[in-house]
């Protein structure tokens, strides 16, 4: 789950990370009494969860009341990339020195945390990577260690940091560690981290991305969810039970169990498709599961053709063309849907197919085949394989 700048600030805040005094706001004169509050000169910032706030003329200096009533009105309504932001933080304006680039981010390769330190701060931590990687001072902390007193130092001179910084930036790093660990979180990026004139060191930025299969046990940062920031895909899904990806292609898939829904999206792709979604019905989904899971799957415009890939185990093929059908008659589909049946109940499953007689399903016996088949059908209603020759159709298809 991905915070807004504030509330990763006031996260960082409660696990003592110096952060600037500043306040939320969702109105031209809440901010107005906000900067009043903290004192001018303020900087009035857009909340959105995407970076070039400030390229997009979303981070405003405010030097008086004027200003920042004009900013703010300005601000609020302004659409950046895409997200329209219908919020405000209204901070303490800071000397600024210099700008650093700190964060601690899960390595899931290294099975670790990974720190990150620059002092190259302010830009896109992307395109320093590109220019100059030797810019970034990386270390891997041994979680069974934690984050010591000679990583900060390790960190720090690898990165060139001025000497007379090193302690207070050790010691910073040491809390957005700490939180890191407290708040299982996934990301904490600080972009500035600034070195102020009297050479404090502030998060000035927050970027903070937490586990959300871990909000069960912080349900303060669970109750910070924004269900209107998520997509509406997304979002549907979560209501209904249902393990569902976003990939911004024009097949929906459907499968049974994460590892046969990521081959599923290999063959698509193999064929020549470009898969809309990941959508993991789960071990055992019996017809309602089914039914709600294409509700989902053609919630998204862009889906052209679906394919149902499921591999019987503690799922029934049998419960799943139940499935299909009662959709079909709720739903009503106008795309068309490529079903694969195999394993528990896999002919019973098709016979009930069989005589639904469906509008525009067409069942294959093989995983590659029903990849093929739902490539061409997605061509056929308009898609970008419009063009693809169908030469793929006759390879072997694996069993799972």
């Amino acid at each position: 789950m991905d915070l807004l700048e504030y509330q990763g600030k006031q996260l960082l805040g409660r696990n003592g990370v110096p952060i600037p005094a500043g306040r939320p706001a969702d109105s031209v004169e809440a901010a107005v009494g906000a900067a009043d509050e903290l004192g001018y000169p303020v900087v009035i910032k857009a909340q959105v969860l995407i970076g070039g706030r400030g390229k997009a003329g979303g981070v405003q200096l405010a030097a008086d009341r004027n200003e920042a009533q004009t900013h703010a009105a300005a601000i609020l309504g302004m659409d950046i990339r895409g997200h329209t932001v219908h919020e405000l933080w209204v901070e303490q304006a800071s000397k600024i020195a210099a700008e650093l680039y700190a964060s601690i981010v899960f390595d899931r390769s290294a099975r670790a945390p990974l720190a990150l330190l620059s002092t190259r701060g302010g830009m896109d931590i992307e395109e320093v990577a590109a220019e100059d990687p030797g810019a970034i001072a990386r270390l891997h902390v041994d979680p069974l260690i934690g984050f010591q007193d000679f990583h900060a130092r390790r960190l720090c001179f690898d990165a060139g940091v001025d000497a007379d910084v090193v302690r207070a930036l050790g010691s910073l790093l040491h809390k957005l560690y700490d939180a890191f660990i407290a708040e299982e979180a996934m990301l904490i990026e600080v972009n500035p981290l600034i070195v102020t004139e009297d050479r404090e060191v502030i998060a000035l930025d927050a970027k903070v991305t937490l586990d959300g299969n871990a909000l069960f046990r912080h349900p303060d940062n669970a109750a910070l969810r924004n269900p209107s920031a998520e997509d509406p895909q997304e979002r549907m899904a979560k209501e209904r039970g249902l393990i569902y990806v976003k990939l911004g292609g024009d097949i929906g898939i459907l499968g049974n169990g994460a590892g046969l829904v990521m081959s599923t999206l290999d063959v698509v792709a193999q064929a020549g498709g470009s898969p809309a979604n990941f959508l993991d019905a789960g071990g055992g989904s019996k017809a309602d599961a089914i039914v709600a899971a294409v509700e989902v799957i053609l919630s998204d415009p862009n889906v052209r053709a679906v394919l149902f890939n499921i591999f019987g185990g503690i799922t029934r093929c049998d419960e799943v063309a139940r499935g299909l059908i009662e959709a079909f008659g709720v739903v009503e589909p106008t795309v068309a849907f490529v079903v694969r049946l195999d394993g528990t109940n896999d002919e019973e499953g098709r016979r009930l197919l069989a005589e639904a007689n469906l509008p525009n399903v067409h069942v294959e016996s093989t995983m590659l085949g029903a990849a093929a088949r739902v490539v061409e059908l997605a061509a056929v209603n308009g898609g970008p394989e419009a063009t693809r020759s169908s030469q793929s159709a006759g390879l072997e298809a694996p069993r799972s």
